[in-house]
């Protein structure tokens, strides 16, 4: 098991799990963990998020509490699968956090082959559902494009995004932010953080209670996400460069289209005013003007939210023999 430091951790792991009216796997998934962790003997917790649910759930988790070692929040209404997560992760006091979906279509037994895997080194091991036990067209066939598509774009190479079991170390979480449908991109956030992940391959069980919650809707959704995810990786810390490009680009063709119409007045003696080339030139200058300020406005954004919140620039994996500087005053 991983050697924890007593300041840094109380307890060796978190499982936190979202829970959206599973009243009906709820009980069996409790026992699966609990089957699952005791012989491991470990301190953890069990982190229950219940977003919003509208059936027993919570009264279900109610009963779990009776033990000290589960935790439950309750959400005043549904907000989704990411803010559940989000709001587990804020809460978990384990050095290894492990989110987990409620309907056992995950297997805990998973649990301490990616506890094994993560003391090789490695600060996430994500879940690869190899044999994923869902509908082919529906499911199984955008995610693997999703997969594909998300791996390009982040240079983070993983087969199954979509996969809530995963091992983290909870050091890689303390500055990720979650929003809309990122959960399933936190590798790509441990990878800016500088983290080693890996996958391994996990069981993946047929629904035996309730529905699923996922739609096709929420595969448009994990696109306008990515688009947020790469320029996070690539021009947090320097969105003018990506402004950049569009602005100078812009004064690019401004400037061929203004010397083209000066071409055409002097050599075949077309006035300015019989050129549409002269408008477009025009149109594309003061666009260029426009993408060079929204990158120095994106400049200011992102220097006072890393200076005035004291965000770091960088990520220390360890030091030897030199302490951590003294936070900034504001």
């Amino acid at each position: 098991m991983t050697d924890l430091t007593p300041a840094t951790a109380a307890l060796d792991l978190s499982m936190v799990v979202p829970v959206y009216n599973e009243e009906e796997s709820i009980a069996a998934m409790h026992a699966a963990l609990l089957e699952t962790l005791e012989p491991l003997n470990i301190a953890f917790e069990i982190i229950y998020v219940d977003d919003g649910s509208k059936d027993g759930s919570f009264a279900k988790l109610r009963e779990f509490a009776a033990d000290p070692r589960v935790k439950v929040v309750q959400f005043r209404r549904n907000f989704g699968q990411t803010a559940a997560m989000a709001a587990g992760f804020e809460h978990a006091q384990g050095a290894i956090v492990f989110p987990i979906d409620a309907d056992l279509q995950n297997d805990p037994k998973d649990i301490p082959r990616m506890l094994a895997k993560l003391d090789e080194g490695y600060d996430v091991v994500a879940g690869w559902r190899q044999k994923r036990q869902d509908a082919f067209w529906t499911k199984t066939f955008p995610s693997r494009i999703a997969n594909r598509i998300i791996g390009r774009v982040t240079g983070v190479v993983l087969h199954d995004y979509g996969c809530t079991l995963k091992a983290i170390r909870r050091d890689i979480l303390q500055d990720v932010r979650l929003y809309g449908e990122m959960h399933r991109f936190l590798p790509v956030f441990a990878h800016l953080a500088g983290g080693r992940i890996t996958e391994l391959a996990v069981a993946h069980h047929p629904r035996r209670w309730g529905v699923s919650k996922y739609t096709l809707s929420k595969t448009f959704r994990v696109i306008l996400d990515l688009v947020t995810v790469y320029f996070l990786a690539a021009y947090a810390t320097k969105p003018i460069y990506f402004f950049g490009r569009f602005s100078f680009a812009s004064f690019g063709i401004a400037g061929l289209a203004m010397a083209w119409t000066l071409v055409n007045r002097f050599a075949f003696g077309i006035f300015v005013k019989d050129q549409p080339l002269f408008l477009v030139g025009i149109f594309f200058a003061i666009a260029g003007l426009q993408f060079l300020l929204f990158g120095l406005l994106a400049e200011l954004n992102m220097r006072t939210y890393y200076e005035s919140q004291g965000k770091p620039t960088y990520f220390v994996r360890e030091r030897l023999n030199i302490a951590a500087p003294s936070p900034r005053s504001h």
